[in-house]
């Protein structure tokens, strides 16, 4: 088995070496990363530039001011003399719960491998600053055996979140579906290091749909948060109501 690691916090990121080292029991691994922390690129993908690969080790590579999209999209598609047969994304530091799946740039990673072909997970620390990455990378290596074994349906991608706590301390695995949080708080007016105008972007506000039976409350008690995520976008159920209301629009 082949497998294809990339992340969004950078190719020196000690969530990816930990994921790495472990999944290198596992398996054939390739990692291709960004060159930095590429937090919040969502699915972006580099359009109006050449990219450079640069190898720092043995079947490891950062791509030069490189997306996660842009690490996996060249990495299957031409970069790679031969295909992976999974990609995972990891391990993040912080959460990737609820609607911050939009802007991830490690759940995007896993959504252009599966856009690509192939079975892909990400997966995510519920901290800031996590300390037992190991527990993590564990999670990984269950969850890409599993999916060897017992594959799950070609549009599916696995988002996910595990507490940062030692592996003996996790009460399990817990399907869950997105939560969802409030606005997000005002961007903040910050002054440079010239007295010029800035603004940075506010923290993501406080959770609206976190009851049972989504990843927050998953998560906060204790389990790992296991959610089956999907590249279409389409509102299915809306599409019969959208037909009536079309016919009213004037041509």
């Amino acid at each position: 088995m082949h497998l294809l690691l990339s992340n969004d916090d950078g190719y020196q990121a000690p969530g990816l070496k930990c994921l790495a080292d472990r999944l290198s029991e596992l398996a054939d691994i390739s990692v291709i990363a960004p060159s930095r922390d590429r937090s919040g690129a969502s699915n972006s993908l580099t359009l109006d530039r050449n990219l450079h690969i640069h190898k720092v080790a043995e079947n490891f590579y950062f791509v030069d001011e490189g997306t996660p999209t842009d690490c996996v999209h060249l990495g299957i598609t031409g970069f790679l003399p031969q295909e992976p047969d999974m990609v995972v994304s990891g391990i993040n530091c912080g959460a990737n719960l609820g609607d911050a799946v939009l802007y991830s740039g490690t759940v995007a990673a896993a959504m252009e491998g599966r856009t690509l072909g192939h079975p892909a997970l990400a997966v995510s620390m519920v901290s800031d600053d996590p300390q037992h990455y190991e527990t993590g990378a564990r999670i990984a290596c269950l969850l890409v055996r599993q999916l060897t074994q017992h594959m799950l349906d070609p549009e599916t991608i696995l988002n996910v979140n595990v507490p940062d706590v030692p592996f003996a301390e996790l009460r399990g695995l817990q399907v869950a579906r997105l939560g969802d949080r409030h606005r997000a708080c005002p961007a903040v007016r910050v002054q440079d290091e010239n007295g010029d105008e800035t603004w940075q972007v506010g923290p993501h506000g406080a959770d609206r749909d976190s009851g049972e039976g989504t990843d927050f409350h998953a998560v906060r008690a204790g389990y790992v948060s296991v959610t089956p995520l999907q590249i279409d976008l389409t509102r299915h159920h809306a599409l019969a109501f959208m037909r009536e209301w079309l016919q009213q629009v004037p041509l």
